[in-house]
């Protein structure tokens, strides 16, 4: 009888470190940030986005998994860490944003959404996914801080936590990814590409800026 009450009480722990890690991790991923811009506007451009989302959902897992076993604490203590993370991200996403202003005010925007241009954009689409997930602090502070922070309560369960944090990751950036073509026939008019470019650029812009404000 104890040995069954042990057990289920230990089932129930384990669903409920698994639960709070998925829900914690969705909770963060889902506010509009570069990384997610990005990943709407391949899914809708149907380009390379199975490479695309899984680039981003393998290192938002690696980096849970750093923050659950303590390295985001030891990442806080090394300044040097925390500047290049910083004006590396800045740089990138200042660089990033001009581009979608150049792309949405002087270009011809009759962009196919056919996914023809798939291979010819896969290394170029790939070092993108990198440097909007590595270089972006945003994703080290939601990932290794704070959910390696919440973790901790879990004790002998944060990894089923972090497993959790991970899956939600996967669901979260392959849906993003893959019902963004839904919206291909609005953007089969250049005007409504201007308009996507016009707001990622507006995106990118104000994270840059966000990450040098919040820095004093």
């Amino acid at each position: 009888m104890s040995l069954n009450l042990s057990q289920t009480l230990a089932k129930r722990i384990n669903l409920q470190a698994f639960i709070s890690g998925f829900f914690t991790s969705l909770s963060l991923i889902l506010a509009i940030g570069a990384q997610n811009a990005f990943v709407l506007k391949q899914g809708i451009k149907r380009e390379n986005i199975f490479i695309i989302c899984l680039i981003c959902a393998i290192s938002d897992a690696l980096l849970i998994f750093a923050g659950v076993f303590g390295l985001g604490s030891l990442v806080q203590n090394f300044s040097i860490i925390k500047q290049i993370a910083l004006y590396g991200g800045f740089l990138f996403l200042l660089f990033y944003a001009l581009k979608s202003f150049h792309t949405c005010f002087f270009k011809d925007l009759s962009m196919d959404t056919s996914g023809e241009n798939v291979k010819s954009n896969l290394k170029k689409n790939i070092l993108l996914t990198l440097a909007f997930t590595w270089l972006n602090p945003h994703v080290y502070l939601d990932t290794m801080i704070l959910i390696g922070s919440v973790s901790t309560k879990f004790k002998d369960e944060n990894l089923i936590f972090g497993v959790g944090a991970s899956l939600a990751s996967f669901c979260f950036f392959f849906s993003l990814g893959y019902l963004a073509r839904f919206l291909a026939p609005i953007f089969a008019r250049p005007i409504s590409w201007k308009i996507l470019e016009f707001f990622v650029g507006l995106i990118m812009l104000s994270l840059a800026f966000m990450l040098i404000f919040a820095s004093f």
